[in-house]
């Protein structure tokens, strides 16, 4: 088989052959069809999670190079070991990767994506940048069906953390306004899902690309560039003054301070970007506007399993996709990186 390997971290990921994976137990082998390209790729190759301060987080602790990233996965059950049960070889499947050690009390009480010790696919074990990938049981699987599989792989991750993020602001925005910072692939994810799950009173939502704010609009969002200097002030003014929630799909000190600035008395902020840096706020506001900042980290199990019935009955609007062959993977990381990407990059074979 044939997989794109991060060898050292901060350098570029290196084509490797090797005799394919044999699946044992329950575990399903899938030869890979799509697998989509996420910020979250950049950080793992770089190595680190910026922490601000100069403080950085270090990615390489319970990482062992080589390692394939990849974690928005779909492809064909090529073979199974003899203890997976209900897996149909042949069968088109989208993994869901963010698996945990199964024996602690956070993965006993349904919450896998956020053990203490995970086993993520594509992120502490081999992933999607390659011809196979070992899913570790069928329990982890989930049917195509007539879905596009460039579309079906991004619910593993991209759609599955908008999900996420918008049920923590769904019961505050229902008559209200939400605001979307970033509308990369998470974030058009979460435009499309509120607009189908959520009764919003507007929808705005703000970025730094023409293109992407183009198409926000095009989708049928209210847009606001978030580099004007009175990016805050105009939001508060098509609010009414001030939104009940903002989900931040930058994490950015910019992107937070924006989604801060644009709450009214009351409202939430839900921080799910990775870019880096620290949240300053002075202290007063917490309490004279009962503001509340919550985190949100992909998905459960459970979760994945509800958007997938939401996906397969047309309920999650798709998302711009643009495919590229697995061989221009790290060109694809390139262009990620550089912002050159409308929606989301998948790997298509």
């Amino acid at each position: 088989m044939i997989s794109y390997q991060l060898t050292r971290f901060g350098g570029a990921l290196e084509r490797v052959e090797s005799p394919p994976p044999e699946p044992a137990g329950t575990e399903v082998l899938l030869r890979t069809e799509a697998c989509g390209v996420c910020h979250s790729d950049l950080h793992l190759q770089d190595g680190f999670f910026d922490m601000g301060g100069g403080r950085r987080l270090d990615l390489s602790k319970g990482r062992t190079l080589p390692l394939t990233l990849g974690h928005e996965i779909a492809g064909v059950a090529a073979a199974r070991g003899p203890d997976a049960e209900g897996v149909d070889v042949g069968t088109r499947y989208v993994a869901y990767p963010w698996i945990g050690c199964g024996g602690c009390g956070t993965c006993e009480s349904g919450q896998e994506h956020l053990c203490a010790q995970p086993r993520a696919l594509g992120v502490t074990r081999a992933g999607g940048f390659g011809d196979n990938v070992l899913v570790p049981h069928p329990r982890y699987l989930f049917e195509v069906g007539e879905l596009p599989v460039t579309l079906a792989c991004t619910y593993a991750c991209s759609g599955l953390t908008a999900f996420g993020a918008v049920r923590k602001v769904r019961a505050r925005v229902d008559g209200r306004p939400l605001v979307i910072v970033g509308l990369g692939g998470v974030g058009f994810a979460a435009l499309r899902l509120a607009q189908a799950l959520t009764d919003a009173s507007v929808i705005i939502v703000a970025d730094v690309d023409d293109a992407t704010l183009q198409a926000g609009a095009e989708a049928g969002a209210e847009v606001v560039d978030a580099r004007a200097p009175d990016a805050a002030k105009r939001i508060r003014r098509a609010t009414g003054g001030g939104a009940a929630a903002a989900i931040d799909f930058v994490g950015s000190e910019s992107s937070a301070a924006l989604g801060l600035g644009v709450l009214a008395t009351g409202g939430l902020l839900v921080v799910v970007g990775l870019f880096g840096g620290e949240l300053r706020a002075s202290l007063p506001l917490w309490p004279l506007r009962s503001l509340t900042v919550q985190g949100s980290y992909v998905g459960s199990l459970a979760e994945m399993r509800e958007l997938m019935q939401l996906a397969g009955t047309g309920q999650a609007p798709a998302i711009p996709i643009e495919p590229r062959p697995f061989d221009g993977v790290q060109a694809a990381l390139d262009d990620l990186r550089a912002g050159r990407a409308v929606g989301r990059i998948v790997l298509a074979s």
